[in-house]
């Protein structure tokens, strides 16, 4: 078998790059290939190991380089768009009554065609911006993008049109990143971006039932006619409507109870990647091991969600008061924002004790949009959207404070040694 330091191996690898170097020269300034000196460097820094360092924009503090940062991040979101695409297929064929004659691989392709087009728009568009932008520029390209194009597929309808997909990541990838600076930069998480644009701008697209694929998906699938019973409505959505005699009833999409498994698992209608406990939890771990993410912006963000959700299920005064604390936490994309939005490690806060407000607000303001405007009942994303702005300002506040405690002990240290003298 061979291994990464196998001789045949690293004499074919080392053979590669040698011609891979050689064509350097073509791509200068004044050569016929300049205009492709983005696309060459890209291309160069994702196979190989760079030799430089970063000169500027750097926001992974760590010896790690960035690139060994993004492909661990993107591991990690590995299990939830597998299990996101084996729920599109097992949605798909439970809502038309054929769960039986398709078994578990014909619910995973089936899920793979929904998911790939979406996957190949969001690299394919915002890629090409990032391109364009560093050859403009006569910049290397950054791998940033790696992980935002993974993750706007996965927390975006399935059914969403490719040419809306593509128009918001234009928007997106163009006003949240480059026009701040690029990579290390921006303020706002880009892929959040993307779905707020098609939220706000194409508002019956992201919401009602379009979450449950009930046609074929590029000539494949079973029967377009839905079996009887058949709602698309997200837990979350079903939230929204509750009333006084509907309250505390959540439903699958054939309008049987939803239990407690179907949450942890992910059995349920919902964005590709957001469905499973099971699969963020692996990613989460991924993560954490690895020291990509910060573990106390995970404990702070689910804590303060928590809390929050108790207090309003104390006070009860309206049915979405009602919904368990433990429910909220596992519905919508609270874990997946948690896990793989907020510890967006360029747009949170970077203090130690800022990441523990950070994460606490994010909690916080995700359940009170949630509970008190029924026309929101997905708050993650604004409510990390907003944290995204205020982060900076969270930073300056501890720092000063900071800067205050150790100026005043200074100043206490230098009075008693006055005094000391004087004596």
């Amino acid at each position: 078998m061979l291994t990464p330091h196998n001789p045949i191996v690293e004499t074919y690898m080392n053979s590669f790059k040698k011609k891979f170097d050689n064509l350097a020269p073509k791509f200068e300034k004044g050569k016929p290939m300049h205009w492709a000196k983005s696309l060459y460097e890209g291309f160069g820094t994702f196979l190989f190991v760079p030799t430089e360092t970063s000169r500027r924009g750097v926001h992974i503090h760590d010896s790690i380089d960035m690139k060994r940062a993004m492909i661990t991040v993107v591991l990690a979101l590995i299990p939830c768009a597998l299990f996101g695409m084996y729920n599109l297929g097992y949605q798909h064929f439970l809502v038309t009554g054929q769960l039986v004659e398709y078994g578990f691989w014909s619910r995973l392709w089936y899920g793979f065609l929904a998911f790939l087009p979406r996957f190949l728009v969001s690299y394919i568009v915002g890629l090409a911006i990032e391109f364009a932008d560093a050859q403009i520029k006569d910049e290397e390209i950054s791998e940033g993008y790696l992980v935002t194009g993974f993750l706007i597929p996965l927390i975006v309808p399935w059914s969403v049109p490719l040419w809306m997909l593509a128009l918001a990541i234009v928007f997106s990838v163009i006003f949240a990143k480059v026009v701040f600076g690029g990579s290390g930069y921006n303020i706002f998480n880009v892929a959040l971006v993307t779905r707020a644009f098609l939220f706000f701008s194409y508002p019956s697209k992201m919401s009602g039932d379009v979450w449950v694929p009930t046609g074929r998906t590029l000539g494949f699938g079973g029967s377009d006619q839905v079996v009887d019973g058949f709602t698309g409505a997200t837990p979350l959505g079903q939230v929204a409507t509750w009333t006084e005699e509907t309250a505390g009833t959540l439903t699958t999409a054939l309008g049987q109870p939803l239990t407690s498994w179907d949450m942890i698992s992910g059995l349920m209608p919902g964005s590709i990647g957001e469905t499973s406990i099971i699969a963020i939890a692996i990613g989460a771990l991924i993560l954490l091991c690895t020291g990509i993410a910060s573990w106390k912006i995970m404990v702070a963000t689910f804590g303060g969600g928590f809390l929050t959700a108790l207090m309003f299920n104390a006070i009860g005064a309206t049915p979405a008061m009602t919904l368990p604390a433990w429910s909220h936490l596992m519905l919508g994309g609270f874990a997946f924002g948690a896990v793989f939005m907020a510890t967006d490690p360029v747009t949170a806060s970077r203090t130690e004790t800022g990441k523990w407000i950070y994460g606490l607000l994010i909690g916080f303001f995700a359940i009170c949009v949630r509970v008190l405007n029924p026309g929101y009942p997905e708050g993650m994303m604004l409510s990390i959207l907003l944290m995204n702005a205020l982060a900076p300002l969270i930073d300056y506040f501890v720092v000063e404070a900071n800067v205050s405690r150790r100026t005043k002990r200074a100043n206490k240290a230098a009075a008693t040694h006055a005094e000391a003298i004087s004596k």
